[in-house]
């Protein structure tokens, strides 16, 4: 009798299991639905959406195999079927929802009726918006924004180190270019460091699954647009990292690319057109088959986005060619890529609560849907702000991609903000230099006087290095004190400023200067066992420790500082190897003194038009009083930094 009893609780118990998966509960009195989640199509992308938007559209993507040939039906008041895509192949369907603005947040099924008669069903949701659209702000002048490689940063789990089903999976701290461990949850536990060091804003290189078989670690060549690397950490987790850095008043920025895919992307073994990619007709269906002498590389000609005079061999040669053989490039031409990258970004800003996306590589990919791109992201987040990646050092490729710009060729890209190679690369020739001190620092003045390019600079980008380039310290030839002049005056232009993790502690590259594994090195005391660990300062060099100390104060200055976000800059030609800056706004007036001589004080008489003689100015970092007027104290060979700002 138990016996029976057990085998009929048991085939009771794989029945009411059974019916779960299909079972579908409707109550629309109040517009409310029970519906049990069930999940029979392979992959249905964005995997969710929310109510209220200004564009009520959404195209959903389907991959199932022969989803293509399937009628779909959903009944879910507000939300109407306008259309069915199918793709060259047949394993693809891309579904035009409209979702009017009254529809409730809720879940619904969409019920596929395959060729064959048989029924898959896939439960959606449509989520209510968290924060109004106004309330999504974007880092501005006001930020310092701190970039971080996150796998060398701090391994904050090493349960999440090695995952046998993916294909890298070593992790070797000795190996510049393999894995090391760092994750997301070791940023979160470090977000007190980065807050009390006076930073604003974390722009993190992309934390999405890089699934390839080597140079995982960067994260530039994703292989699910909707996953989080689990090397990284999982998306909870993601989404933490992002609510506990508001909570410190920091802001969370996304790396995004929109150019590329990493080489072993999930839809390769099966593209759903035959223009998906660019040059695709050399793509064979074994990935490790393709047939490399056929592929076309960017040519890397990235003036050709603005040049009146280029040839369309040399446009196409930019924006088709592959970045690298490992990265196929997306055609943004094909309007369902173009709508799945726009839905990308817009899901993860929504799903994260962002801060501001960085956009990799932005001149590469086509530049009329990179305008749509950025224009459908901050029509639903005018607050928002967006920094593409322009590496260039003339101010008119740069100042050409900002939005408000009157181009020549009638492009306005709907981009607030570019990257300032440029001045980058100014303050560091200028500061090498030592055949002529004026000459050298004029280089810094001119640069400076070339913001009339920019429709508002203070809106631009700028940066002392980044992942892809030596550190400011190797730049600057270890001279510390040059290091100090530098990173003064970038914080001090009329800019948004970004500082790479470990610059503050002198992090270097001698050892093989520019090699980008060296490049990104990992932060010490990221790691249990580290013998230095810049978080505690144990094992610091008293030099590394005054520079912590140096930034820090400057970036808490710099963050209530009203005349470095906003103020009226003048600046005075260099005079025997002085050059000054000023910001003002209102009653605060912040000075910087670049001095590469060895003099010791500067007369105040020539810069009477600032209009602050015989006021108290106290050094932003010594603390030290004095009045500003005829000879004014000053440090030789280095930076001094003064305001009148009293608390």
């Amino acid at each position: 009798m138990k016996k029976q009893l057990f085998l009929f609780c048991t085939s009771f118990v794989f029945f009411l299991a059974s019916c779960e998966k299909k079972e579908t509960q409707v109550s629309t009195n109040d517009n409310k639905r029970t519906v049990k989640e069930v999940y029979e199509v392979d992959r249905v992308e964005p995997p969710n959406w929310w109510v209220g938007f200004e564009n009520s559209q959404v195209q959903l993507l389907i991959k199932h195999p022969n989803i293509g040939k399937a009628e779909l039906t959903i009944e879910y008041p507000g939300v109407v079927i306008e259309k069915l895509h199918k793709a060259k192949s047949p394993n693809y369907l891309f579904v035009d929802l409209n979702i009017s603005n009254k529809t409730k947040p809720g879940t619904f099924d969409l019920i596929f009726k395959l060729e064959n008669g048989e029924e898959k069903i896939h439960t959606y949701e449509l989520k209510a918006r968290e924060k109004e659209a106004d309330k999504y702000v974007g880092f501005n002048s006001s930020d310092v924004i701190y970039l971080i490689t996150p796998d060398r940063y701090v391994n904050g789990n090493p349960n999440n180190d090695i995952f046998e089903d993916l294909n890298e999976k070593k992790i070797n701290r000795k190996d510049d270019y393999a894995r090391h461990g760092g994750d997301i949850t070791g940023i979160t536990n470090h977000l007190d460091y980065i807050a009390d060091m006076g930073f604003t804003a974390i722009w993190s290189s992309p934390l999405l699954i890089n699934d390839m078989k080597q140079g995982s670690y960067h994260g530039y060549a994703m292989t699910d647009y909707y996953k989080v690397d689990p090397r990284f950490g999982t998306l909870d987790e993601y989404r933490k990292l992002a609510d506990e850095g508001r909570k410190r008043g920091i802001k969370l920025i996304m790396d995004q690319v929109a150019n590329h895919c990493g080489l072993y992307h999930w839809w390769m073994k099966d593209l759903p057109f035959e223009d998906w990619l660019n040059y695709q007709k050399n793509y064979e269906d074994n990935i490790e088959d393709w047939n490399w002498k056929k592929t076309k590389f960017s040519n890397h000609r990235r003036t050709a986005n603005q040049d009146v005079y280029a040839s369309e061999i040399d446009k196409e040669g930019l924006t088709d060619g592959w970045f690298v053989e490992a990265m196929p490039d997306l055609n943004q031409r094909n309007p369902y890529m173009a709508t799945y990258i726009i839905q990308n970004s817009i899901w993860w800003i929504e799903t994260l609560g962002l801060g501001g996306i960085r956009q990799d590589t932005y001149p590469y990919p086509d530049k009329e849907f990179m305008a749509k791109w950025a224009g459908a992201i901050m029509k639903e987040y005018p607050n928002f702000n967006i920094v593409g990646e322009e590496w260039s050092y003339n101010p008119l490729l740069i100042g050409y991609w900002q939005q408000g710009k009157v181009n020549k060729d009638g492009y306005n890209s709907n981009l607030r903000s570019s990257m300032d190679f440029a001045m980058q690369s100014l303050v560091v020739q200028a500061l090498n230099e030592e055949e002529s001190w004026d000459k050298g620092l004029v280089k810094i003045y001119e640069g400076l006087a070339n913001d009339f390019a920019y429709y508002n600079p203070k809106d631009i980008m700028v940066f002392p290095d980044n992942h892809d380039m030596s550190r400011i310290f190797t730049q600057l030839k270890g001279d510390v004190h040059k290091t100090k002049m530098a990173l003064s005056y970038y914080l001090m232009m009329p800019r948004t400023p970004q500082i790479y993790y470990g610059t503050e502690i002198l992090m270097d590259d001698f050892k093989k200067p520019g090699d980008h594994g060296l490049i990104r090195t990992d932060f010490p005391g990221g790691w249990d066992g580290d013998a230095v660990n810049a978080f505690t300062g144990k094992g610091l060099t008293a030099a590394q420790k005054d520079m912590q100390m140096f930034l820090k104060k400057l970036l808490n200055y710099r963050k209530s500082s009203k005349a470095m976000h906003d103020g009226k800059t003048i600046h005075f030609a260099p005079r025997g190897g002085l050059y000054v800056l000023f910001r003002m706004y209102e009653d605060e007036v912040v000075a910087i003194i670049l001095n590469k001589s060895d003099r010791t004080s500067v007369s105040t008489e020539m810069m009477k038009e600032i209009g602050i003689k015989g006021k108290k100015v106290k050094n932003i970092i010594t603390d030290e009083e004095m009045i500003w007027e005829g000879e004014l104290k000053i440090n030789p060979k280095g930076v001094t930094l003064l305001t009148t700002k009293r608390n």
